[in-house]
């Protein structure tokens, strides 16, 4: 951990530094493999992401809670923002007016758009799937009626000025209908093909496509297949957290991971618990987002190494320790678990502030010891310590 603070202590000043280093091309190197488990960077025109990383959720171009300099101290490299939400509002026009999201937002890390699939599933009651035309759905805000094809959203997220974009794709709900899944995935598939060559060639920015098939073994590798046919710069695993259980989830990274492509990040989309994560690097896995500790943030609820604590409750009273006695960006670990605990009960902002800022410390914390334990050759020995306690 004091290496860890020690490494976060210089990101901000070599930040700026960082980001004219860099005039490579997208590219990603596995640098070490401990069973199953990879080490690795992507590399980036606006800087090094080390993997396994975790990508913290700027949604609508901005951290809740959060400030983006703050979030950048915390170690975090890469956050993650959303097509669906920016294109309903403010309007993509409003942030290419700018020169992209970047800009907007005044983020000087790598960004990695969703393409908007999965809230278009999950937030749209009613949905018109179209192979040729794409998602006509309404807003969830004022209900206007919009149309998002494969090219289109491609085009948003160049308009965003992303620096890894994903495919558009149909993101099917947790169900056990074989057939529907496959007509789904052949529908995913077109649309990935449609977003290729909507995406162009730009060797500074990255296109992924994304696996579907559900809890079927089959059906993901006909997915990957279609997809490595196609050939993009990394390959994410989408339609799981949906429901399913953490072991259906792991049998499914289990059963694909020895097939994706060694030279090319994998993205577990949506995922997740710190258990989860652990899990799925013991899979392979490279890169993760997750609303969890940020949400999780404005609710009371703190991640720590002992354990998840609820600072809603009534034992936190009289307690005077901090959450995490080393996490020392703007001294909130100078600040009482009682006095948590009362902000709380009187409904202040700033206890969403400090929990946030806790929880997206400790993420960036655990995929950094999780890169250590790589390096070190002792990730089993880690993940036997911490997978049911964090």
């Amino acid at each position: 951990m004091v290496q860890f603070l020690n490494q976060i202590k210089s990101l901000a000043s070599k930040l700026n530094k960082q980001s004219n280093m860099f005039d490579e091309n997208f590219s990603f190197k596995v640098l070490k493999e401990d069973g199953v488990a990879r080490l690795g960077k992507i590399f980036t025109h606006r800087g090094l992401i080390d993997t396994p990383t975790f990508m913290t959720v700027g949604t609508q171009g901005t951290v809740k809670a959060a400030f983006i300099d703050d979030v950048i101290l915390t170690g975090a490299q890469i956050i993650l923002s959303n097509t669906y939400h920016l294109m309903i509002r403010p309007g993509v026009e409003r942030i290419k007016r700018v020169g992209g999201l970047h800009q907007f937002m005044n983020c000087k890390l790598p960004i990695l758009t969703d393409s908007g699939g999965f809230q278009i599933m999950s937030l749209s009651k009613l949905v018109k799937i179209d192979e040729k035309i794409g998602a006509t759905f309404n807003s969830h805000i004022d209900g206007k009626k919009f149309i998002l094809s494969p090219e289109e959203s491609i085009k948003i997220q160049k308009d965003l000025n992303s620096d890894i974009v994903m495919v558009l794709d149909e993101c099917p709900k947790l169900t056990n209908d074989k057939k529907s899944i496959s007509k789904s995935l052949n529908l995913s598939i077109n649309w990935a093909k449609r977003s290729k060559d909507a995406f162009g060639n730009d060797k500074k920015k990255a296109l992924f496509g994304i696996v579907q098939g559900g809890i079927y073994k089959d059906l993901r590798l006909e997915s990957l297949e279609g997809l490595k046919d196609i050939n993009f710069d990394g390959y994410a695993l989408g339609g799981l957290a949906v429901g399913e259980s953490q072991k259906q989830m792991f049998k499914v990274l289990d059963e694909i991971s020895i097939y994706l492509p060694k030279n090319k990040p994998r993205y577990l989309m949506g995922v997740g618990t710190p258990s989860d994560i652990l899990g799925a690097v013991k899979c392979g896995i490279d890169m993760f987002d997750c609303v969890m500790p940020t949400r999780a943030g404005r609710t009371g609820l703190a991640f720590t190494w002992e354990g998840r604590i609820n600072l809603k409750n009534a034992k936190y009273k009289n307690d005077d320790s901090p959450i995490n006695k080393n996490m020392k960006i703007r001294n909130l670990n100078l600040y009482s678990k009682s006095y948590i605990n009362h902000l709380i009960n009187s409904n202040e902002i700033l206890a969403s502030m400090i929990i946030t800022m806790n929880n997206i410390y400790f993420y960036q914390e655990l995929m950094n010891n999780i890169r250590e334990s790589i390096k070190n050759n002792n990730f089993d020995k880690f993940y036997n310590k911490y997978v049911d306690i964090i």
